[in-house]
């Protein structure tokens, strides 16, 4: 008897997860009854550029034609704001839109991918659905092991994916640590860094005397195995319109560009793109509030008995003894929303996106009333 569609869907289809995303502020509320603040996917709490905003309003009149398959204009824009020539920079449907294009393209069965544990969740997701096997190198206090990554590559590996900072842990390798890296890495293997929280983690490494990356040298160096990518989702405050894009070498991104679905970024997206890139204030805002929230959040958790760990990021994670769902799920009953890490492997774990002023004191005030002797981290 021949097999229905159902039984012929790969095993490794079958094995996938899917990712979990954090629970929508609508959805929240329908559940537990109270107005929310959504501290759980790492959103600029400030929204986007009111720039952004008119130029949304003035590109929606031409939504019934399609967008310019390059995004012509956002390209040039980038290139010339990173020191690229157009053909180093490819743009889609956010920077997972890149990484599903890169796993499409050189990931195959018999192929294998290395990413850190504890790391983007997507990664292990786009690898999986390419057939290829996913390899995790343990951390070293919450931070990539860039020595445990380099020294499991192997001849059938094809792409290392670096989060830098990681999410969920907020944790950072500075530009020297990454370059000795890639002089490991041998030419059969590409590189993804992904610096999708780039604005705050510069920010944070100015005030420790570090230089964060330097990825941007290496791409107008032409490694060819090397793709960086970039996001406007986080301190731009467009997540909901997803546009990303990835810098790496001319004839690499001539491929992925084949890959891509067509007009996978929209004309009101690049618009609004377009007009957050030009918005200098309403980012410096946005980093500002990020790094005076980093500092208030984790020292009074803190005084709870609470140890976060240092963060380079718009949030904050932090380990308790109680199971994170649960937690989260008392303190959503107090009107906030935070990101459970049980789908990361992290039954424990919490992430908390960094807020205004008055969204970070609320979130403390949730902590406190919920809070019990049970929930204090391990020691």
């Amino acid at each position: 008897m021949k097999k229905t569609v159902l039984e012929l869907i790969p095993e490794h289809i079958k094995a996938l997860a899917g990712y979990v995303p954090g629970k929508h502020i609508r959805e929240a509320h329908r559940e537990s009854g109270v107005a929310m603040v959504k501290l759980a996917s790492n959103e600029n709490p400030f929204g986007p550029s009111p720039r952004a905003v008119e130029a949304i309003r003035a590109a929606a009149h031409e939504v019934n034609l399609y967008p310019d398959n390059d995004a012509t204009e956002l390209r040039l824009a980038l290139a010339t704001r990173h020191g690229l020539a157009p053909e180093q920079v490819l743009l889609a449907d956010g920077s997972l839109g890149i990484l599903d294009i890169v796993a499409r393209t050189l990931l195959t069965p018999g192929h294998s991918c290395i990413t850190s544990e504890r790391s983007f969740i997507s990664y292990t997701i786009v690898t999986q659905a390419a057939g290829a096997r996913l390899i995790t190198t343990q951390m070293t206090d919450h931070a990539y092991d860039l020595d445990l990554i380099s020294a499991a590559i192997d001849d059938v590996t094809r792409v290392i994916i670096l989060a830098n900072p990681n999410n969920p842990t907020g944790t950072m390798f500075d530009a020297d640590a990454f370059d000795r890296f890639l002089q490991r890495v041998p030419d059969h293997v590409l590189v993804v860094l992904d610096e999708a929280y780039s604005d705050f983690a510069e920010s944070f490494a100015a005030q420790h005397g570090l230089i964060y990356s330097r990825s941007m040298e290496h791409v107008r160096a032409q490694h060819t195995n090397l793709l960086v990518l970039r996001t406007f989702s986080k301190a731009h405050g467009l997540a909901g319109l997803r546009v990303g894009y990835g810098c790496g070498h001319p004839k690499l991104l001539e491929y992925f560009a084949r890959v891509r679905n067509a007009f996978s970024v929209t004309g009101v997206a690049e618009a609004a793109a377009l007009a957050a890139l030009q918005d200098e204030a309403h980012i410096s805002m946005t980093v500002k509030n990020n790094l005076a929230g980093a500092v208030w959040l984790i020292d009074h958790l803190s005084e709870l008995g609470i140890t976060a760990v240092p963060t380079s990021a718009n949030f904050v994670y932090f380990e308790t003894d109680e199971n994170a769902a649960a937690l989260a799920k008392k303190i959503q009953a107090e009107g906030v929303i935070i990101r459970p890490l049980g789908a990361w492997g992290i039954s424990n774990g919490i992430r908390v996106t960094i807020g205004t002023p008055e969204q970070n004191e609320r979130f403390l005030s949730a902590v406190k009333k919920v809070m019990a002797p049970a929930m204090l981290p391990a020691k």
